[in-house]
């Protein structure tokens, strides 16, 4: 079972998470449209659209580089038909792209607000949207949302109640959407790290360095990604899933290779229910 002549399309999939499932799916022989605003390259942020394609040819998939804000519903749309016309479909759809800042209510400017609610639970409404009419034409079509179970504690809120409000926005299209299009066979699932994963956003944002050194590379994320395309779209759906705990099913018992320069403890992620941290067999530090 591979993704070999599988169409994903990726919102955000210039670095980061994003990027490491589509270099997965490239390694299958997947094509793969890298859906995000990156042009030019950024100082703190590597990687663009055309440095990601690149990558995924290397990779051994094809890959299509389309400017594209989320936001935009017109540029959503060709983007969409971009795709369609390049590869001939669309096969899974990743909600990947994502804005965050972790400030209270009273620091919290609405420009930062809009932007996050913009990105985070309306673009993933949109690309799904605009994704659906050919995911209806798959044979085994998914969409993977990269959201966080909805677990409604209020630790998850008090803090940063702007941005828990738009990733569980994503989570809710997750629970919704799974129901709507049932009848459709089209899976629609979100994926959580149990542990916070090496990438710019915690190097720039979440604990630089020292929670750097505490997480796990971008691909477990991938690789736990790539197992849920492969499984039956009619059968698996709806569902909240943790990248280990998808993995384990899968048979994998050595994480190692995922934490390489890991001392001790991972740190935990947010929003990961107290029961996973509990049922896991890995050491796992709760620093929010």
């Amino acid at each position: 079972m591979s993704l070999k002549g599988k169409t994903l399309f990726i919102s955000g999939g210039s670095r980061g998470i994003g990027l490491a499932i589509a270099l997965r799916a490239a390694r299958d022989g997947a094509n793969v449209t890298i859906a995000a605003k990156t042009a030019e390259p950024h100082p703190k942020l590597p990687g663009t659209i055309y440095s990601a394609a690149e990558e995924i040819e290397q990779a051994g998939g094809k890959a299509l580089p389309v400017l594209c804000d989320i936001r935009d519903e017109a540029q959503v749309g060709e983007a969409v038909a971009k795709t369609v016309e390049r590869f001939g479909g669309i096969d899974i759809c990743v909600n990947n792209a994502s804005a965050i800042q972790l400030t209270g209510t009273l620091e919290t400017d609405m420009k930062r607000y809009d932007l996050m609610h913009q990105i985070n639970t309306r673009g993933t409404f949109l690309v799904s949207k605009m994704c659906i009419p050919h995911l209806k034409l798959a044979k085994n079509p998914h969409i993977l949302n990269l959201a966080p179970p909805l677990d409604m504690k209020a630790k998850w809120f008090k803090n940063h109640v702007a941005y828990t409000m738009a990733k569980f926005g994503m989570s809710m299209c997750t629970l919704g959407m799974s129901a709507e299009f049932a009848k459709d066979g089209i899976a629609v699932n979100s994926l959580w790290p149990i542990s916070t994963i090496d990438t710019a956003a915690v190097r720039n944002l979440l604990g630089g360095a020292t929670v750097a050194a505490m997480s796990r590379s971008p691909d477990i994320m991938a690789d736990a990604a790539r197992a849920i395309f492969l499984r039956p779209s009619r059968e698996a759906t709806g569902n909240f899933y943790i990248d280990e705990e998808v993995l384990r099913a899968e048979g994998v018992a050595d994480f190692s290779v995922y934490a390489p320069g890991a001392a001790d403890q991972l740190a935990g992620d947010f929003f990961v229910p107290d029961e996973v941290f509990a049922s896991s067999q890995t050491k796992v530090k709760r620093i929010y």
